[in-house]
């Protein structure tokens, strides 16, 4: 029972990992377009939807290679001690 606690800490620590930076800048984008919009009082849907899409699309795209090297470094690992797991 232990080790399956920490093989679901360990995704889900990875999952946070992996996913962190993406959901940083789409909340700081999305901070500032609201920060825009209040100072300006411009309240325009897509003024607020289109460049947060566009900044979580090209964080995504740059950030591909690490987050499948961190992807395949956990499953590697996991299958590597997978005997731990089958008790």
């Amino acid at each position: 029972m232990e080790q399956l606690v920490q093989l679901v800490q360990h995704t889900f620590e990875a999952a946070i990992v992996i996913s962190a930076p993406i959901l940083l800048a789409a909340m700081l984008v999305s901070v500032l377009i609201s920060l825009g919009q209040v100072l300006t009082s411009m309240q325009e849907m897509t003024v607020a939807t289109v460049p947060r899409l566009a900044a979580v699309a090209l964080l995504a795209v740059l950030l591909a290679p690490w987050m499948t090297r961190r992807m395949v470094m956990f499953t590697t690992q996991l299958f590597a001690d997978f005997h731990v797991y089958l008790r």
